[in-house]
């Protein structure tokens, strides 16, 4: 068979098979080029919300497309991104007033800690330093690398990423030891912002934390004057169970990053939102004021358009009522593998459920989760455990029969991972 020249992401295309081709996306399904219909357990990296090719996300692309293809947006605008922008400030966490485009979650990211950096640049008080949690993912860019974890998936890159400091990752009922080291390191005055994602860590193993977590870093950072940044690039759009996982624990970041399911997950955008004073920081008639950031695709009217529709989605479809169905049917299901000696750490928030497979040894490059991959494909499953760490995320158009499907060939999978198959 003759290879082919597409490199995929993270794959070890040595031990991996062939890609099977998809020809076709529907609700919550994949259709390969065999006719099969692959259950999309994991929203298609978590981007998928509402299901794939929602109709009226499609139908509000072909419309932009008959209007537009690229627009300069450093010389420009137009009206996908300014209804958008408009849209995205009125249902954020209060006091986000501003909004920078950009094409992915890293993106997002990127531009949050270039913002805070220029914000204490711009007034004066130069701060340089950036607090992340540990076990943490922002992205694979250099900045949110930096950010992230560090370990295999960045270990050649070392030379390259600069210094954090990092908290540690609250055990249960250890809240107050990560709220004391986060004051220890504001205490030093050099603390600009707080990069935190909120309620769950998702790439880092689906690690979950508390809304009083969130709200007490947020409260030391203000006494602090240190800004806090949202990456919600995960866990927004509904999945910790509300539209922003910030409402939950009654919190305003300063800057609040969003991707993934901004437009559904049917087009590629990012947005990173900031207050008044952030913005404030950069406008000026000193030109080396100016917030140095873009690419050549920022703005594009037509994902803007999908991340439009995807707004009146919101308005006008009962979404909230899917997502309390689906959190509800995760956690039924969940609690049935309860007494299964084969699972640990079993665990929900919203409608990201997540449990443990026993192992002799864990971690991302355990060999279960391979193993586990190839067992939920030819099941007809979309299901990748982050290592021995397994998960759904599912759309929300998701049916009790489908998560049934899921959850059985989860306990199946352990049994025979156990027998050593």
């Amino acid at each position: 068979m003759t290879r082919s020249p597409v490199w995929h992401p993270f794959t070890q295309h040595a031990l991996e098979p062939p890609m099977r081709q998809v020809v076709e996306t529907e609700g919550a399904y994949l259709i390969d080029e065999d006719g099969n219909r692959i259950l999309d357990a994991i929203s298609s990296w978590w981007v998928i919300t509402h299901g794939h090719r929602h109709r009226a996300i499609m139908e509000a692309i072909a419309r932009a497309a008959a209007r537009f293809d690229q627009v300069i947006f450093a010389e420009y605008t137009h009206e996908p991104a300014e209804v958008l922008a408009r849209g995205l400030v009125e249902i954020a966490p209060k006091g986000l007033a501003h909004v920078f485009y950009s094409d992915s979650g890293s993106t997002a990211v990127e531009v949050a800690l270039k913002m805070a950096l220029g914000f204490f640049h711009n007034t004066g008080r130069p701060r340089n330093r950036i607090v992340v949690m540990e076990h943490g993912y922002h992205g694979d860019t250099i900045g949110t690398m930096s950010t992230g974890e560090r370990g295999v998936f960045n270990a050649a890159y070392e030379p390259l990423l600069f210094a954090v400091d990092r908290l540690p990752f609250p055990a249960t009922g250890r809240e107050q030891e990560t709220l004391d080291a986060f004051e220890a390191f504001c205490r030093k005055g050099e603390v600009a912002a707080l990069l935190v994602e909120p309620l769950v860590l998702g790439a880092g193993g689906m690690k979950m934390t508390t809304a009083g977590l969130l709200s007490g870093l947020k409260q030391i950072a203000e006494r602090h004057g240190t800004l806090m940044i949202a990456d919600e690039v995960m866990t927004g759009w509904g999945r910790t169970g509300s539209l922003f996982a910030c409402e939950q624990a009654g919190v305003a970041p300063d800057i609040l990053c969003t991707s993934k399911g901004l437009t559904g997950g049917a087009l590629p955008l990012a947005a990173t939102l900031a207050t008044a004073e952030i913005y404030e920081a950069h406008f000026s008639t000193d030109r080396r004021k100016t917030f140095f950031h873009s690419s050549s695709y920022t703005a594009n009217p037509i994902a803007c358009a999908a991340g439009v529709a995807n707004l009146e989605i919101w308005k006008s479809e009962p979404v909230l009522a899917r997502i309390r169905l689906l959190e509800g049917m995760q956690r039924e299901r969940l609690a049935r593998l309860a007494d299964n000696p084969h699972f640990s750490n079993l665990r929900q928030t919203g409608t990201i459920a997540a449990l443990d497979l026993v192992v002799p040894s864990g971690g991302y490059l355990s060999e279960a989760g391979p193993k586990l991959r190839a067992f939920f494909r030819d099941r007809g499953l979309l299901i990748r455990p982050l290592g021995n760490v397994i998960y759904l995320m599912p759309p929300y158009c998701v049916t009790a029969a489908d998560l049934d499907r899921a959850f059985d060939a989860i306990a199946e999978g352990a049994v025979l991972f156990a027998r050593g198959r």
